[in-house]
């Protein structure tokens, strides 16, 4: 089995670092092949990176020239576009917040997701909404940290994550969820001290992929999920330029 994890963002070192906790999680016999997308955001933060990111992350798959692959991981949590995704390819498409939230709500009535800034919380408030989680949600709450300072200093960050889970706990969480990819490898560090189940979106994504890949299942082509219809698409900026914004 063959699963590609697409990377929200254009950091290669996220890729890998997501790509790290997907295969630590894969059962033996998957392989796991990352995707970074050669434009969009660096890190994605905010409504306009996620639509940016979206559509790179759909122009990714759409020019893709690699081996077969038999499901896709979306590793950006809360980000846009995994509707669009699932008209596009052939194969089940499993996206991080939604495969943590489903995974959470087995284990607890009620989880908190812990994520970054509290600018992304809208987004993911909203991602919960449209996967059919958001009831069991207690609070999605901000680390305050931005998504390229995660690496910079661990002891910071497992101190803001700690910091945020206590106002997830306080407000009924049983269950807590980390709210970005590159959060993966947090849980083993912080499930202990926090004495909750908590669960890593990337992980929780390829055992679901799995799972639907073994029992031979992917996206009902039946109403909303119908493929694409015929037309001219065009892709990018007329006469191929590109530009970068600071």
């Amino acid at each position: 089995m063959r699963i590609i994890v697409t990377n929200c963002n254009t950091t290669q070192e996220m890729t890998e670092e997501i790509v790290r906790g997907a295969r630590a999680a894969a059962a033996p016999g998957t392989t796991v092949a990352g995707l970074t997308p050669a434009w969009g955001p660096e890190s994605a933060e905010g409504w306009l990176d996620s639509y940016l990111s979206a559509a790179a992350v759909l122009d990714t798959l759409r020019t893709y020239d690699g081996p077969p692959y038999d499901a896709v991981v979306m590793a950006g949590f809360g980000e846009h576009g995994r509707e669009g995704v699932r008209e596009l390819v052939d194969v089940p498409v499993v996206d991080i917040t939604e495969a943590a939230a489903h995974l959470a709500c087995l284990l607890g009535r009620r989880y908190g997701v812990v994520t970054t800034l509290d600018r992304s919380r809208g987004q993911i408030e909203d991602s919960l909404e449209t996967a059919g989680v958001a009831r069991n949600c207690a609070l999605v709450t901000g680390t305050g940290l931005g998504v390229l300072d995660l690496a910079d200093d661990p002891a910071r960050t497992e101190a803001a994550f700690l910091s945020a889970a206590e106002r997830a706990r306080e407000a009924g969480a049983e269950v807590l969820v980390l709210g970005c990819a590159g959060m993966t490898g947090l849980q083993r560090v912080v499930g202990e001290k926090l004495g909750l189940p908590v669960v890593d979106g990337v992980g929780a994504a390829v055992k679901l992929a799995e799972s639907l890949v073994t029992l031979g299942l992917t996206t009902s082509r039946v109403g909303g999920y119908g493929k694409p219809l015929t037309k001219t698409r065009r892709w990018g900026r007329p006469g191929g330029g590109e530009a970068a914004e600071g």
